[in-house]
């Protein structure tokens, strides 16, 4: 049974966290948030401890880990964006592996210096790359691994969707601001780039089309891939079928024309998660490198309108249609 800590226990995903560690067969130790609302914790891990205060939460890391050989071996962050790097540097100095939630950090140059802090303290980081564990996904990658064997320049053209709506609160809390979360296409985008990279190659060429409070749209040249992606949490630019049917998410990637159904199938791909970082084959620094340096050219990046390949789902934005 291995020991757990959590930072940001009150968060929408640290739920799947909380499920991910009691489905695994360990135990949560210690949990830390400033809001203390968290009556989820009753029905997961009501005797751990917890903190409102980082300080304490601090003190308490270091004293249990301190008495009778205990140790918390995995510290699980699921704090806003914008602190995951400075509390995996806490984690791996209190000699804990990590499990941080997406994105990873902010920058590239961030995952530089993370990579110096594994080595001095000999811990490892996982992220939480789902996609890369959907069954749908995992048999695009298969796919086109083998149409690859056959034809190496092959280059595929993909049409990639997300709509995920959020209320007035999202732009009051600190998703809605840029410094802290990183902006629409971080936010609620990056495990798509890394799924994208995962499957297609590095980004070649990288371009922004629109920018808005609630849409980002753009390009990405792959190396076996030309990508239009659509991402917005304006519940307006849902298509008019999805709205009938009282959904208010819709994903899609179509490659070449082939719709890719993974509308589902994502209810335990946390605990799958955990199962196979427990067995050591979680996804490391590296492998979070290219998509956090894919959001941060976007987040710097100035649009460059309508022009080239640009996802369809643009012209709703440009001319304020709804359907």
């Amino acid at each position: 049974m291995k020991k757990f800590a959590i930072i940001g226990a009150a968060g929408y995903i640290a739920p799947r966290h909380m499920k991910a560690i009691k489905e695994t067969g360990n135990t949560l130790v210690a949990a830390l948030d400033p809001y203390d609302g968290i009556g989820i914790m009753d029905s997961n891990f009501p005797e751990a401890n917890f903190f409102t205060e980082f300080e304490r939460f601090d003190r308490f890391v270091d004293k249990w880990s301190r008495k009778n050989g205990c140790k918390i071996d995995f510290i699980s962050i699921c704090s806003p964006n914008y602190l995951h790097d400075s509390h995996i540097r806490f984690a791996l100095k209190s000699g804990a592996d990590v499990i941080c939630e997406k994105p990873l950090v902010l920058n590239p140059w961030n995952i530089e210096q993370l990579e110096e802090i594994e080595k001095e303290t000999g811990k490892k980081t996982n992220n939480i790359f789902q996609l890369r564990l959907h069954p749908s996904m995992v048999a695009l990658k298969q796919k086109v691994q083998n149409e690859l064997k056959v034809n190496p320049s092959k280059v595929y053209d993909i049409d990639l969707t997300y709509l995920t709506s959020r209320g007035k609160w999202y732009f009051v809390s600190w998703k809605g601001d840029m410094s802290k979360s990183g902006g629409i296409a971080t936010n609620i985008g990056v495990h798509f780039y890394d799924m994208l990279c995962w499957i297609f190659g590095d980004v070649i060429e990288n371009v922004v089309h629109l920018k808005t409070p609630y849409t980002n749209a753009g390009g990405l040249i792959l190396k076996h891939a030309n990508v239009r992606w659509f991402l917005s949490v304006n519940q307006n630019y849902l298509p008019l079928k999805v709205k009938l049917a009282g959904q208010t998410t819709f994903r899609s990637i179509v490659v070449d024309g082939e719709e890719i159904e993974f509308s589902g199938g994502f209810a335990d791909l946390h605990t799958r998660s955990y199962e196979e970082i427990l067995k050591g084959n979680g996804f490391g620094l590296s492998e979070a490198y290219s998509s956090v340096e894919t959001v941060s050219t976007i987040r710097n990046l100035a649009p460059i309108g309508l022009n080239g390949e640009y996802h369809p789902f643009c012209k709703k934005v440009i001319a304020k249609t709804y359907i």
